[in-house]
């Protein structure tokens, strides 16, 4: 993970807005995967330059060639499991990532607010999503290497001569688990197993090419809102166990090489549910990573800085605080956002601290121009951040 001693680098959390030509061949949907497909190399490095011209010192490919960022890009990539039509009225195994909130707010939901982003999904993807289940049923194999592959060259040559480190964003086990029910495995623990060593592959894959490996784990925090019934004790134990997967799953990678990203679910919606990040913050710092991305400008969670207080990093490890957010359209303040990372600094250490988002942007605020605007004031308070930190501003 690029370190910086003399300021405060800018980076964000994973997805990014397609370019709109980009966008209307993914909205086609799979009659027009070739031309998706061979549009990708161009899109990239379209999404690279928009990223260095905010300002930022560690990029990615905006995940615009992944179908369903968390569920659906997996599923291409693996195979031993089968999908099926969803049985009408059948009773799912959660309440969903909203659970918690939609009991205890119903009239919301029924008036149809809430969501994950600001624009409707594809025709395509809403047939798709409603109209299918996913079951394990035969030993879970990765089958990725090529879709991987294409994801690392890209993206390299996208970001080659520019003064930038490159990431890919990849899912973890008990993030998978959300979608794929288990019915070939004895038991949940040898299901996760299985799940983590296919993402092992992919994990390798991407480190071993010299590329920061970012692993999304939204699961942890926000799997206490899909068991409405679960206690605080009850929770932390079905989390350790899915700890305990993702870290068999990163199991001979360079801690240095990783970069673990961790949310409230990104959806737009009350949130009061939430598990407090004190509540699982030892269970987030005990996966071995090199730095630790955590949504902290959402207003329910903004607070949670005083959780470093007294709670301290790994030896060796950064915190990449969410500065800037996906449930406003507001563009935050370059002051704002420089307060926030000097708080942080000020816990931590300024050479501890990297400048980031709570999510990915792409698809969760109202229009792709407000992404860029809130990337480029993010990279802008930064600086500021580092002028009054160490006397000096990045260049």
């Amino acid at each position: 993970m690029r370190r910086s001693s003399e300021w405060i680098l800018a980076s964000h959390a994973g997805a990014l807005p397609r370019p709109e030509g980009l966008q209307r061949l993914f909205d086609a949907g799979p009659a027009e995967e070739e031309a998706f497909t061979a549009a990708l190399p161009g899109a990239v490095a379209e999404v690279v330059a928009h990223q260095a011209a905010a300002g930022l010192d560690v990029v990615n490919d905006g995940e615009i060639s992944k179908r369903g960022l968390f569920t659906g890009y997996i599923r291409d990539r693996m195979s031993g499991f089968e999908q099926r039509q969803a049985k009408p009225g059948l009773q799912p195994a959660n309440a969903g990532v909203t659970g918690r909130d939609r009991r205890d707010f119903p009239g919301f939901y029924a008036a149809g607010l809430g969501g994950f982003g600001a624009a409707p999904a594809a025709a395509w993807q809403q047939d798709a999503s409603s109209a299918l289940t996913y079951a394990c049923t035969a030993p879970l194999r990765y089958t990725g290497q090529a879709a991987v592959a294409a994801d690392i060259a890209r993206l390299s040559a996208a970001a080659e001569g520019r003064d930038v480190e490159t990431f890919l964003p990849a899912i973890t086990p008990g993030t998978v688990e959300h979608w794929l029910s288990n019915e070939h495995y004895p038991d949940t623990e040898s299901f996760l197993l299985a799940i983590a060593d296919v993402l092992h592959e992919e994990y390798q894959a991407i480190t071993d090419a010299g590329l920061l490996l970012q692993v999304d784990d939204p699961d942890l925090p926000d799997a206490w809102q899909m068991f409405p019934d679960m206690t605080v004790p009850e929770y932390r134990r079905y989390s350790a166990l899915r700890v305990e997967a993702l870290n068999h799953a990163l199991r001979g990678i360079p801690a240095e090489q990783v970069r673990l990203h961790v949310c409230w679910g990104s959806f737009h919606g009350p949130h009061r549910d939430d598990i407090p990040l004190r509540d699982i913050i030892d269970l987030v710092l005990s996966v071995p990573v090199g730095c630790y991305s955590i949504e902290a400008a959402n207003p329910r969670h903004e607070h949670e800085w005083t959780v470093f207080q007294d709670v301290k990093l790994p030896d060796g490890a950064s915190l990449m605080p969410g500065v800037v957010g996906h449930s406003t359209d507001i563009i935050e303040h370059p002051e704002l956002v420089a307060q926030r990372l000097t708080r942080y600094a000020e816990l931590v250490g300024r050479e501890n601290v990297i400048a980031g988002t709570d999510c990915g942007l792409g698809g969760r605020v109202g229009h792709p121009e407000i992404v860029w605007a809130k990337l480029e004031d993010l990279a802008a308070g930064a600086r500021l951040a580092s002028l009054r930190l160490w006397g000096t501003s990045a260049v």
